[in-house]
Protein backbone atom coordinates (compact mmCIF):
# COMPACT_ATOMS: atom_id res chain seq x y z
CA UNK A 1 0.00 0.00 0.00
CA UNK A 2 1.44 3.32 -1.13
CA UNK A 3 -1.37 6.01 0.00
CA UNK A 4 -2.61 3.39 2.84
CA UNK A 5 -2.16 1.72 6.16
CA UNK A 6 -4.05 -0.81 7.33
CA UNK A 7 -4.86 -2.45 10.91
CA UNK A 8 -6.26 -5.77 11.70
CA UNK A 9 -7.83 -6.86 15.16
CA UNK A 10 -10.66 -9.05 15.85
CA UNK A 11 -12.24 -8.75 12.91
CA UNK A 12 -12.27 -4.73 12.82
CA UNK A 13 -9.75 -3.45 9.91
CA UNK A 14 -8.89 -0.09 10.01
CA UNK A 15 -7.84 1.39 6.90
CA UNK A 16 -5.89 5.20 7.38
CA UNK A 17 -5.50 7.44 4.33
CA UNK A 18 -1.75 8.15 4.43
CA UNK A 19 -1.01 10.86 2.53
CA UNK A 20 -0.28 13.07 5.72
CA UNK A 21 1.90 16.12 4.32
CA UNK A 22 -0.98 17.10 1.96
CA UNK A 23 -3.38 16.18 4.94
CA UNK A 24 -4.58 12.93 3.28
CA UNK A 25 -5.86 14.58 0.02
CA UNK A 26 -7.47 12.72 -2.66
CA UNK A 27 -5.86 11.89 -6.02
CA UNK A 28 -5.95 9.50 -8.73
CA UNK A 29 -3.64 7.10 -7.24
CA UNK A 30 -4.93 7.26 -4.44
CA UNK A 31 -8.44 6.14 -5.43
CA UNK A 32 -7.45 4.12 -7.77
CA UNK A 33 -5.23 2.05 -5.02
CA UNK A 34 -8.44 2.41 -2.55
CA UNK A 35 -10.84 0.67 -5.39
CA UNK A 36 -8.29 -2.19 -5.29
CA UNK A 37 -7.47 -2.49 -1.77
CA UNK A 38 -11.62 -2.74 -1.16
CA UNK A 39 -11.95 -5.15 -4.06
CA UNK A 40 -9.90 -7.19 -2.01
CA UNK A 41 -11.33 -6.65 1.50
CA UNK A 42 -14.52 -7.29 0.78
CA UNK A 43 -13.39 -10.91 0.18
CA UNK A 44 -11.78 -11.55 3.53
CA UNK A 45 -14.24 -13.66 5.69
CA UNK A 46 -12.43 -12.64 8.78
CA UNK A 47 -13.78 -8.89 8.39
CA UNK A 48 -16.67 -7.91 9.99
CA UNK A 49 -16.45 -3.80 10.33
CA UNK A 50 -14.23 -1.60 8.59
CA UNK A 51 -13.25 1.70 9.98
CA UNK A 52 -12.19 4.79 7.41
CA UNK A 53 -9.86 7.61 8.94
CA UNK A 54 -6.88 9.70 8.22
CA UNK A 55 -3.28 9.63 9.29
CA UNK A 56 -2.08 11.89 11.45
CA UNK A 57 -3.61 14.41 13.76
CA UNK A 58 -4.93 17.10 11.67
CA UNK A 59 -7.12 15.47 9.12
CA UNK A 60 -9.81 12.79 8.03
CA UNK A 61 -9.36 14.16 4.24
CA UNK A 62 -9.02 17.38 3.72
CA UNK A 63 -10.22 16.77 0.14
CA UNK A 64 -9.46 16.25 -3.35
CA UNK A 65 -6.05 17.33 -4.70
CA UNK A 66 -6.33 21.07 -5.76
CA UNK A 67 -3.17 20.55 -8.17
CA UNK A 68 -5.49 17.92 -9.97
CA UNK A 69 -8.26 20.05 -9.96
CA UNK A 70 -6.57 23.29 -11.15
CA UNK A 71 -5.52 21.26 -14.55
CA UNK A 72 -8.53 19.95 -15.32
CA UNK A 73 -10.32 20.13 -19.00
CA UNK A 74 -14.28 19.71 -19.26
CA UNK A 75 -13.31 15.87 -19.94
CA UNK A 76 -10.54 15.33 -17.45
CA UNK A 77 -13.44 16.49 -14.78
CA UNK A 78 -15.76 13.67 -15.66
CA UNK A 79 -12.82 11.41 -15.33
CA UNK A 80 -12.19 12.52 -11.70
CA UNK A 81 -15.76 12.33 -10.96
CA UNK A 82 -16.41 9.23 -12.41
CA UNK A 83 -13.25 7.71 -10.89
CA UNK A 84 -14.74 8.72 -7.18
CA UNK A 85 -17.79 7.74 -7.74
CA UNK A 86 -16.44 4.04 -8.55
CA UNK A 87 -14.34 4.75 -5.04
CA UNK A 88 -17.08 5.79 -3.29
CA UNK A 89 -20.11 3.34 -4.06
CA UNK A 90 -17.27 0.65 -3.48
CA UNK A 91 -17.70 2.04 0.39
CA UNK A 92 -21.23 2.34 0.15
CA UNK A 93 -21.77 -1.10 -1.09
CA UNK A 94 -18.82 -2.91 0.82
CA UNK A 95 -20.46 -5.90 2.48
CA UNK A 96 -19.77 -5.23 5.75
CA UNK A 97 -20.44 -1.52 8.03
CA UNK A 98 -18.68 1.13 6.98
CA UNK A 99 -17.20 3.59 10.01
CA UNK A 100 -15.47 6.91 9.52
CA UNK A 101 -13.81 7.66 12.11
CA UNK A 102 -13.14 12.06 11.47
CA UNK A 103 -10.47 12.69 13.27
CA UNK A 104 -9.92 16.06 11.78
CA UNK A 105 -10.74 18.15 8.40
CA UNK A 106 -13.48 16.30 6.43
CA UNK A 107 -13.84 18.37 3.99
CA UNK A 108 -14.95 18.35 -0.22
CA UNK A 109 -14.02 15.08 -1.27
CA UNK A 110 -12.79 14.02 2.17
CA UNK A 111 -16.41 14.47 3.57
CA UNK A 112 -17.92 12.71 0.60
CA UNK A 113 -16.02 9.71 1.80
CA UNK A 114 -17.50 10.17 4.91
CA UNK A 115 -20.99 10.46 3.73
CA UNK A 116 -20.54 6.64 1.69
CA UNK A 117 -19.90 5.49 4.80
CA UNK A 118 -22.89 3.46 7.28
CA UNK A 119 -22.25 5.60 10.08
CA UNK A 120 -19.72 8.54 11.04
CA UNK A 121 -18.33 9.74 14.44
CA UNK A 122 -16.03 12.64 14.54
CA UNK A 123 -13.80 14.21 17.49
CA UNK A 124 -14.73 17.50 18.78
CA UNK A 125 -12.39 19.42 17.41
CA UNK A 126 -13.21 18.12 13.72
CA UNK A 127 -14.45 20.11 11.11
CA UNK A 128 -16.34 19.42 7.91
CA UNK A 129 -18.03 21.15 5.06
CA UNK A 130 -18.11 21.24 0.91
CA UNK A 131 -16.55 24.42 0.15
CA UNK A 132 -16.03 23.39 -3.64
CA UNK A 133 -18.16 26.64 -4.68
CA UNK A 134 -15.29 28.53 -3.14
CA UNK A 135 -13.14 27.29 -5.68
CA UNK A 136 -15.34 27.37 -8.51
CA UNK A 137 -16.27 23.76 -8.86
CA UNK A 138 -19.23 22.07 -7.29
CA UNK A 139 -18.75 18.77 -5.01
CA UNK A 140 -18.10 15.88 -7.68
CA UNK A 141 -18.11 12.84 -5.59
CA UNK A 142 -21.73 12.35 -4.84
CA UNK A 143 -21.90 15.53 -2.54
CA UNK A 144 -24.58 17.15 -4.02
CA UNK A 145 -26.79 14.02 -3.83
CA UNK A 146 -25.82 11.53 -0.26
CA UNK A 147 -25.82 14.66 1.79
CA UNK A 148 -29.19 16.16 0.81
CA UNK A 149 -30.73 12.51 1.28
CA UNK A 150 -28.99 12.22 4.46
CA UNK A 151 -29.62 15.99 5.96
CA UNK A 152 -32.47 16.56 3.92
CA UNK A 153 -32.29 19.36 0.74
CA UNK A 154 -32.33 22.61 2.66
CA UNK A 155 -29.83 22.34 5.37
CA UNK A 156 -27.54 20.52 2.25
CA UNK A 157 -28.20 23.09 -0.13
CA UNK A 158 -26.94 25.93 2.76
CA UNK A 159 -23.77 23.36 3.35
CA UNK A 160 -23.07 23.39 -0.41
CA UNK A 161 -24.34 27.32 -1.48
CA UNK A 162 -21.52 28.36 0.97
CA UNK A 163 -19.01 26.25 1.36
CA UNK A 164 -18.78 27.18 4.96
CA UNK A 165 -17.05 25.27 7.23
CA UNK A 166 -19.22 23.42 10.45
CA UNK A 167 -18.13 22.20 13.58
CA UNK A 168 -18.06 18.46 15.04
CA UNK A 169 -21.18 19.91 17.30
CA UNK A 170 -23.01 21.56 14.58
CA UNK A 171 -22.79 18.18 12.54
CA UNK A 172 -24.01 16.53 14.84
CA UNK A 173 -27.39 18.77 15.68
CA UNK A 174 -27.93 18.61 11.30
CA UNK A 175 -27.86 14.70 11.54
CA UNK A 176 -24.80 14.58 9.64
CA UNK A 177 -22.34 12.35 12.04
CA UNK A 178 -24.18 9.86 14.74
CA UNK A 179 -21.71 10.62 17.71
CA UNK A 180 -18.75 13.33 18.59
CA UNK A 181 -16.23 12.21 21.14
CA UNK A 182 -13.59 14.27 22.73
CA UNK A 183 -10.43 13.73 20.46
CA UNK A 184 -8.21 12.01 22.72
CA UNK A 185 -11.62 9.47 22.98
CA UNK A 186 -12.65 9.47 19.09
CA UNK A 187 -10.22 6.26 18.43
CA UNK A 188 -11.28 4.28 21.50
CA UNK A 189 -14.74 5.03 21.06
CA UNK A 190 -15.60 4.09 17.48
CA UNK A 191 -13.65 1.00 18.63
CA UNK A 192 -15.87 0.15 21.02
CA UNK A 193 -19.45 0.35 18.81
CA UNK A 194 -17.42 -1.45 16.32
CA UNK A 195 -17.14 -3.93 18.95
CA UNK A 196 -20.60 -4.42 19.38
CA UNK A 197 -21.68 -4.51 15.72
CA UNK A 198 -18.52 -7.39 15.06
CA UNK A 199 -20.22 -9.29 18.01
CA UNK A 200 -23.44 -9.42 16.51
CA UNK A 201 -24.94 -12.13 13.44
CA UNK A 202 -21.55 -11.16 10.74
CA UNK A 203 -24.43 -12.46 7.81
CA UNK A 204 -27.71 -10.65 9.61
CA UNK A 205 -25.69 -7.57 9.94
CA UNK A 206 -24.24 -7.38 6.41
CA UNK A 207 -28.50 -8.59 4.89
CA UNK A 208 -29.63 -5.84 7.50
CA UNK A 209 -27.08 -3.35 5.63
CA UNK A 210 -28.52 -4.79 2.12
CA UNK A 211 -31.79 -4.02 3.07
CA UNK A 212 -31.25 -0.33 4.43
CA UNK A 213 -29.14 0.68 1.84
CA UNK A 214 -31.26 -0.77 -1.04
CA UNK A 215 -34.47 0.05 0.24
CA UNK A 216 -33.73 3.45 1.27
CA UNK A 217 -34.24 4.62 -2.67
CA UNK A 218 -36.97 2.75 -2.67
CA UNK A 219 -40.78 2.87 -2.27
CA UNK A 220 -41.80 1.55 1.00
CA UNK A 221 -43.72 -0.97 -1.17
CA UNK A 222 -40.98 -2.06 -2.78
CA UNK A 223 -38.38 -1.30 0.23
CA UNK A 224 -40.51 -4.30 2.20
CA UNK A 225 -39.91 -6.75 -0.49
CA UNK A 226 -36.33 -6.23 -0.16
CA UNK A 227 -36.73 -6.91 3.49
CA UNK A 228 -38.59 -9.85 2.89
CA UNK A 229 -36.05 -11.35 0.84
CA UNK A 230 -33.37 -10.68 3.07
CA UNK A 231 -35.12 -11.74 5.78
CA UNK A 232 -36.04 -15.49 4.51
CA UNK A 233 -32.62 -16.12 3.18
CA UNK A 234 -31.28 -15.17 6.67
CA UNK A 235 -33.20 -17.81 7.90
CA UNK A 236 -31.38 -20.42 5.97
CA UNK A 237 -27.84 -19.60 7.35
CA UNK A 238 -26.62 -21.37 10.36
CA UNK A 239 -25.89 -18.39 12.09
CA UNK A 240 -29.77 -17.85 12.56
CA UNK A 241 -30.12 -21.66 13.95
CA UNK A 242 -27.14 -20.42 16.52
CA UNK A 243 -28.24 -17.56 17.14
CA UNK A 244 -32.14 -18.40 17.97
CA UNK A 245 -30.50 -21.67 20.10
CA UNK A 246 -28.26 -19.27 22.08
CA UNK A 247 -31.06 -17.19 22.85
CA UNK A 248 -33.46 -20.37 24.15
CA UNK A 249 -30.58 -22.15 25.80
CA UNK A 250 -29.47 -18.83 27.92
CA UNK A 251 -25.89 -18.44 26.37
CA UNK A 252 -23.45 -16.71 24.31
CA UNK A 253 -24.06 -17.38 20.34
CA UNK A 254 -20.89 -18.79 18.47
CA UNK A 255 -21.23 -17.21 15.09
CA UNK A 256 -19.57 -18.92 12.49
CA UNK A 257 -20.50 -16.63 9.33
CA UNK A 258 -22.18 -19.38 7.45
Amino acid sequence: MQYFEMEKDSGIFTLKFSREKVLNALNKDLITEGIAILDTLKMDQELKVLILTGKGEKAFVAGADIGELALASVEDGRDISELGHQFLKKIEEFPCPVIACINGFALGGGLEVALACDLRYAADTAKMGLPEVSLGLIPGYGGTQRLSRLIGVGKASEYVFTGEMVTAQEALSDGLVQGVFPKAELVASVRQIAEKIAAKAPLAVMAAKRSIRLGYSLDLGSALKVETLEFAQICGTSDKQEGTKAFLEKRPARFQRQ
